[in-house]
């Protein structure tokens, strides 16, 4: 399914919604807070397609409000990189345990999958995601991490859950918390899914790869959220395309070292990364149409200990989001290219060396499910709390699970941004300047953010679990 064009996102009627902007650079779309696109006819479908039965629950207590908050502050405060979750895990698994759930633990390392069935029905997949990033966090909280674990290279490396995992593990302790107290309100199975390494796009594969299919009931849908800098509270999804496919590529180019008064006598790989990194930005801007969106990041750039020692090799880190099957391979074969070419033009002593480090598939909402999950949304938090977006450019591997098994899936931002920072900053004109996931300082406002995941999760699979 190709992305849809500029021009037809500008012709749908923009509706002022707080909590959602639109933003277009450089031919690729973002979602930032500020301004929803809405799709008159989506909305008038979405209204057709109220469930005529849905499974219903009361809003959290505030004694398990209170709870969760701790268990989010821990976890905000011990994160821990892909596939080293096991404290997180263990976590997971012993609340599942106690709330009545069969509790699977290590399933593709360190995922934690629990079933509560509950009569006849459905069975509904719920999946966070646990893994942290390794970067430091700057938010300045009494809760943030001060940890440290092994990164890709086997050194120390800072930790932070700075992309808002902590506060989807806490969402789903919560739903399962709900379930498990109130099943006289729905019918079918439940499956919670707490997945590691979603950040190297390898958790949800190792999942299935450890026979998660055969082991566990096929789902009717998979569903999952995931917390934005939108204005705390604000939800907003979409049918069809969502997210962007996500490529990283590690680059080696070989030079020749030596002295560094003598640069004659070498080939140096530092000038050819140099020149890599400048012409790769003539990708997007020169290779890749107005309307199609695509982004290149060289992420990392490492050479070199010296001052006076011109090194042997360099090594680059890219990451590549597209939207389009035919501009992925546009764009991964010109970065190939152009590579390739800057070594040629260096004299290096051998071709670069290309290592594909994590593919993401692109997410697609069903059209038939996501109805049902925006009909259920609207209908718990009203029709102004929940907005139509348009395609991200953030990737996510939660759609392999729904591709294992067939199923339709959905999947939607549930925003974060304490309201009265976001209102003032949105009256300032400065939304732009809060903090967004992957940045040291972003941290979802607890409140109402822990209890509005809770109740969105809940909502959207009442379609599926109505008694």
């Amino acid at each position: 399914m190709p992305a849809p064009t500029l021009s037809a996102l500008l012709q749908r009627r923009i509706e002022r919604l707080p909590g959602f902007l639109l933003t277009v650079l450089m031919g690729a779309v973002f979602i930032f807070p500020g301004i929803a696109i809405m799709d008159t006819a989506h909305a008038q479908q979405q209204q057709e397609s109220m469930p005529a039965k849905t499974a219903s629950f009361p809003s959290p207590s505030a004694a398990l409000l209170k709870e969760l908050e701790a268990v989010y502050k821990d976890l905000h405060a011990n994160p821990e990189l892909g596939m080293q979750e096991v404290r997180t895990a263990k976590i997971a698994a012993d609340w599942l345990r106690k709330q009545g759930f069969e509790v699977t633990e290590k399933v593709g390392g360190t995922g934690v999958v629990g079933i509560l069935r509950n009569g006849d029905g459905p069975t509904m997949l719920l999946r966070a995601d646990m893994d942290a990033l390794d970067m430091k966090e700057d938010t300045g909280l009494p809760y943030a991490s001060k940890k440290e674990g092994k990164g890709p290279s086997g050194a120390s490396v800072p930790v932070a859950h700075s992309c808002g995992h902590d506060m989807h593990v806490t969402w789903l302790m919560g739903a399962t918390r709900m379930l498990a107290e109130h099943r006289k309100n729905w019918r079918g199975t439940v499956m919670a899914v707490f997945q590691p390494a979603e950040e190297t796009g390898k958790g949800a594969r190792a999942m299935i790869d450890d026979g998660m299919v055969k082991r566990f009931p096929k789902p009717a849908v998979v569903l999952g959220q995931h917390v934005m800098p939108l204005r705390a509270g604000r939800i907003g999804t979409r049918i069809g395309l969502l997210l962007s496919m996500s490529d990283s590529v590690g680059v080696k180019l070989f030079g020749r070292g030596g002295h560094g008064s003598a640069p004659e006598k070498t080939v140096d790989p530092v000038v050819m990364a140099a020149a890599s990194v400048m012409r790769l930005q003539t990708v997007v801007s020169r290779e890749v149409g107005i309307t199609e969106g695509a982004v290149v990041t060289v992420g990392a750039l490492q050479a070199g200990s010296s001052a006076n020692i011109i090194p042997n090799d360099a090594t680059m880190h890219l990451n590549i989001r597209t939207f389009d099957e035919q501009v992925r391979k546009t764009v991964l074969g010109a970065i190939r290219r152009i590579i390739n070419a800057e070594a040629a033009a260096s004299n290096a002593p051998k071709p670069p060396a290309f290592e594909e480090q994590g593919h993401f598939p692109a997410t697609y909402n069903d059209k038939v499910a996501t109805p049902k999950v925006v009909a259920a949304l609207k209908g718990r938090f009203g029709a102004d709390q929940v907005g139509e977006i348009v395609p991200a450019s953030a990737s996510e591997d939660f759609s392999w699970f729904a591709r294992a098994w067939d199923v339709p899936s959905v999947y939607w931002a549930v925003g974060g941004t304490d309201p009265a920072l976001y209102d003032r900053l949105e009256r300032e004109g400065r939304v732009n300047e809060i903090p967004s996931n992957h940045s040291p300082q972003f941290a979802p406002a607890i409140t109402p953010t822990v209890g509005r995941g809770v109740e969105a999760m809940l909502a959207a699979a009442g379609p599926w679990l109505a008694p």
